[in-house]
């Protein structure tokens, strides 16, 4: 497996990342995170638990199906069981049945474990390790041997889980995992035994992290540092309890940050944020926004200094370049921002005529400030900032004038759903569109109804969909009474931006982030056809 300066990277999303609480892979889910890791560049593909159930079974037929590229399917097991012959223990013989090129297999190395939880003797234990390696080496399998518990093993007895490491050498693993299965071990901790463990033993040292102590990245960078060539991980970090060592940061940080490589092809990592995005949507989870190197957040800046920073000199204020993980720079508006942050904006627009000395530039910071006194923030509302700035400019185009609305709630018994409907009443150019809409609750009907009155004349409209809507009371001592935002995020399938509204009734700031939405669609559609 040795390569020099490589990391192989070890994939258990399909089996570790799926004990994540709330998360589940269907069977076709299994596929698609299996084909997307492949084409990314991972190295191994844990599918799943041999003996555990039949989907995971059901993956290994399945995925034979699939022309991979670069990655090995493993499957994952145990050690044979006390005191049961190896060639007839259930849970060995279902990796055979399993039919991959790899099984990896865990075995105990904490003698609490081994006395404790299996219930047996520390010298049957070591057997149990050395038989099923032994036999799955001679059943023509790569054998993966996963050191459960190691860290803390060796804490509490180093010679007891040296032998059981060397167990598994000696029924010829081709890698020795230690693992932190516990997630509590440290950095240095980390890279002292795993240096240890690589100057002992002539076999390759793999290393799989759980996060408990917040440190599963940082003690699989130490172990790579110490030598391990093989990081066993999860897309996203989900996993057990508070995940397994996240494998985006893993990936990002080996290529970027050392002389190691970690893909079978480095141009890859422009595809992580992609990657990112795909797992979690296979998992049906949402994406952090926090996330190192993939996240919305990541490359966002708020401060002014920063992006004055940034736009001098983008390494001053950012590690790696986003484009590098298939990010982008975000410049955030709020009431810190400058006249760097508006700059960004103006620019984004086209505007970049405009000094950032000059008289516009400081009203537009005016402006802003009163907004946010008001109660809107700009943040993940970009769409309705740069309305804000073209109103501000005099540049500002209206589409269409409202003449006015009516929502209407209605239930007509104890058991019968809600009826939304709105009635809208437009002026679009020149013309009068008068329409009605109903939908799941008084936004969506309104929201349908101006779909309505406006795809006769903008038919791009109907691409327009809500992606997320998001209220937040900001004054809830006021009780029923309160000023209420409202943040919109729309999204044409290419294209997502966010708008916001405020007011005291909820319809009236559901509305006025309706309007921006579809106007800031209908200006992207007119630059578009000037470009």
């Amino acid at each position: 497996m040795s390569t020099e300066n490589k990391v192989f990277i070890y994939d258990t999303t399909l089996r570790d990342g799926a004990q994540a609480e709330g998360v589940t892979f269907s069977p076709v889910a299994k596929i698609h995170v299996a084909k997307m890791l492949d084409s990314f560049g991972v190295d191994y593909i844990e599918g799943g638990f041999a003996a555990s159930n039949p989907k995971d079974m059901a993956f290994f037929k399945d995925i034979k199906k699939e022309n991979l590229k670069h990655a090995k399917i493993a499957a994952f097991g145990s050690t044979r069981r006390a005191n049961v012959k190896v060639e007839e223990d259930k849970g060995t013989l279902a990796l055979l049945e399993a039919d991959t090129e790899v099984c990896t297999i865990f075995g105990k190395t904490w003698l609490l474990h081994v006395t404790e939880v299996l219930k047996t003797t520390p010298e049957e234990n070591l057997a149990m390790i050395e038989d099923t390696c032994r036999f799955l080496k001679e059943n023509g399998k790569e054998v993966i041997y996963d050191a459960e518990h190691f860290f803390d093993g060796y804490k509490d007895s180093p010679e007891y889980a040296l032998q059981s490491l060397e167990a598994a050498a000696k029924g010829g693993a081709d890698c020795l995992v230690l693992c932190d299965t516990n997630g509590g071990t440290l950095p240095h901790e980390a890279f002292e035994i795993s240096a240890l463990i690589k100057e002992k033993f002539d076999v390759e040292v793999g290393i799989h992290t759980h996060n408990d102590s917040e440190t599963a990245v940082a003690n699989a960078m130490e172990a790579v540092r110490a030598g391990a060539s093989q990081v066993q991980g999860v897309i996203n970090g989900f996993g057990e309890r508070c995940g397994n060592c996240n494998l985006v940061s893993i990936v990002a940080n080996i290529n970027l940050k050392t002389d190691k490589t970690c893909l079978a092809d480095p141009e890859q990592l422009k595809n992580l944020k992609a990657v990112s995005q795909f797992v979690n949507e296979q998992a049906n989870l949402r994406d952090n926004q926090r996330s190192a190197f993939v996240g919305e957040s990541a490359f966002a800046h708020k401060a002014g200094m920063h992006v004055d920073g940034v736009r001098k000199v983008s390494h001053s204020f950012e590690h790696v370049a986003p484009a590098a993980v298939g990010n982008d720079r975000r410049i955030l508006i709020s009431e810190l921002s400058g006249a760097s942050n508006v700059m960004e904006k103006l620019m984004e627009m086209g505007l970049d005529n405009i000094d950032r000395k000059s008289p516009e530039v400081r009203e537009i910071l005016q402006t802003l400030e009163k907004m946010e006194k008001g109660g809107y923030v700009y943040e993940s509302a970009d769409a309705s900032f740069k309305i804000l700035m073209k109103k501000v400019l005099k540049e500002h185009k209206s589409f269409f004038e409202l003449e006015g609305y009516r929502v209407i709630v209605e239930k007509r018994g104890k058991n019968e759903p809600c009826i939304s409907e709105a009635t809208l009443k437009l002026n679009v150019r020149g013309e009068t569109a008068f329409t009605v809409g109903d939908g799941d609750g008084p936004v969506d009907a309104l929201n349908m109804a101006l779909r309505r009155a406006l795809k006769k004349f903008y038919p791009s409209i109907s691409d327009v969909q809500l992606a997320d809507y998001r209220v937040s009371i900001l004054d809830p001592e006021e009780a029923t009474a309160a000023k209420t935002r409202v943040v919109i995020e729309s999204s044409d399938g290419d294209t997502s931006w966010g708008t916001v509204g405020v007011s005291e009734n909820i319809i009236e700031a559901s509305w006025e982030a309706l309007v921006d939405g579809v106007e800031y669609k209908l200006f992207l559609n007119e630059e578009n056809a000037d470009s």
